[in-house]
């Protein structure tokens, strides 16, 4: 969502925040970003990872003739005993734009400059200046793949079958009925079947039915597998470096675990500054430029994010971040009566995407 708000006669003017340097963690202010009666509220951005995680979760349920698939069909590695894995599919991460309170800025009232409007997303980060805000692409949800309906194998068994005395009855005419079927196919393919369709089209639809058949009555000795897929996520909002900082635990046979589970292996972030410009002290850069009117940007560092299964790094990605980069200050004589600017930033860096400023007359 995006705010508009317009501001008559302004300047702007940093808001002094608190950073704990120990802890290198952000303290949060009780400031909010919107209209006030003396102005409006801005945040410039940092950048945070969105790490989503696919995971598939298998449920074995054994067939009805599972003590008797190595007797009649020869598979010997059938379980009869159920059970449920996990197993990761995927990990992938995204960069998300999301307000930095180390970064609070006010725009004031002030009869020297001329109207203008501001727009901030749902975050508070200034997003526009005297311009419409490019629109917010949104993250794309998360849908599970439809499941096959389920299938009744005692649908296709015969008479006979249903009739017998015993289960192991019952298990070695169903073998007998797979391998007929399965003959049966065969000859179809051949060309060699007492009743040959007519054109393709009917002979594919013969043989999914024969396909059909096979797999339903097979899966009476060696059961079945239900597969179900969701997705976990995990956010990272990173203020420094961090080497290995664990993630989550992963068991085959749990799934997600609490992090100090050791029942699961560990997953861990390491975050790298790969900036190369000069660093500045937020803190004194505010203090120099608490007198200055302007528009407040970042000029966004880089960060490189990796994602580590023990000591293999599963996915590794570079973004631009505010929070490793330098804040500079557009001049409010910009924004007097004589220029007509406009400005774009941008909403993952708060870097100025695009200025236009008519030239004073």
């Amino acid at each position: 969502m995006k705010h508009i708000i317009p501001i008559a006669m302004m300047a702007l003017t940093a808001i002094a925040t608190i950073v704990n340097k120990s802890s290198a963690q952000t303290v949060t202010t009780s400031y909010q970003p919107g209209a006030t009666r003396e102005g409006a509220i801005y945040f410039l951005p940092k950048t945070a990872v969105r790490v989503a995680v696919l995971i598939e979760k298998s449920t074995y349920t054994p067939g009805d003739f599972a003590p008797y698939a190595g007797r009649f069909l020869r598979l010997n590695d059938v379980s009869a005993e159920p059970s449920t894995t996990y197993r990761i599919v995927d990990i992938t991460q995204t960069a998300i734009g999301v307000r930095d309170t180390s970064k609070a800025y006010a725009i004031r009232f002030n009869n020297k400059t001329s109207a203008i409007n501001i727009a901030v997303n749902s975050e508070g980060v200034l997003t526009a200046v005297n311009a419409l805000p490019a629109e917010e692409v949104a993250l794309a949800k998360f849908k599970a793949a439809p499941k096959p309906n389920a299938v009744n194998p005692r649908q296709y068994m015969n008479q006979d079958i249903l009739s017998a005395g015993s289960m192991a009855k019952m298990a070695e005419l169903t073998a007998q009925e797979i391998y007929d079927i399965r003959d049966n196919r065969s000859q179809l393919v051949k060309g060699q079947a007492d009743f040959m369709p007519k054109d393709g089209e009917q002979m594919k639809l013969m043989l999914n039915q024969l396909d059909q058949q096979d797999r339903a009555l097979t899966s009476l000795f060696i059961g079945t597998t239900v597969r179900d897929t969701t997705e976990e996520v995990f956010m990272i909002y990173p203020d420094r470096e961090l080497a290995n900082y664990p993630l989550f635990r992963f068991s085959t046979h749990f799934g997600l675990v609490d992090a100090d589970d050791l029942s699961g292996s560990p997953y861990s972030v390491t975050v790298q500054n790969l900036t190369q410009l000069p660093a500045k002290d937020l803190k004194e850069a505010a203090k120099q430029k608490k007198a200055e009117n302007g528009l407040y940007y970042n000029v966004p560092g880089k960060m490189r994010v990796s994602i580590y299964h023990g000591n293999t790094a599963v996915t590794t990605e570079d973004y631009p971040a505010g929070q490793f980069g330098n804040v500079e200050v557009l001049s409010a004589e910009l924004f007097n009566k004589h220029y007509g600017t406009r400005v774009w930033m941008n909403a993952l860096t708060g870097a100025v995407d695009r200025l236009e400023a008519e030239q004073p007359k």
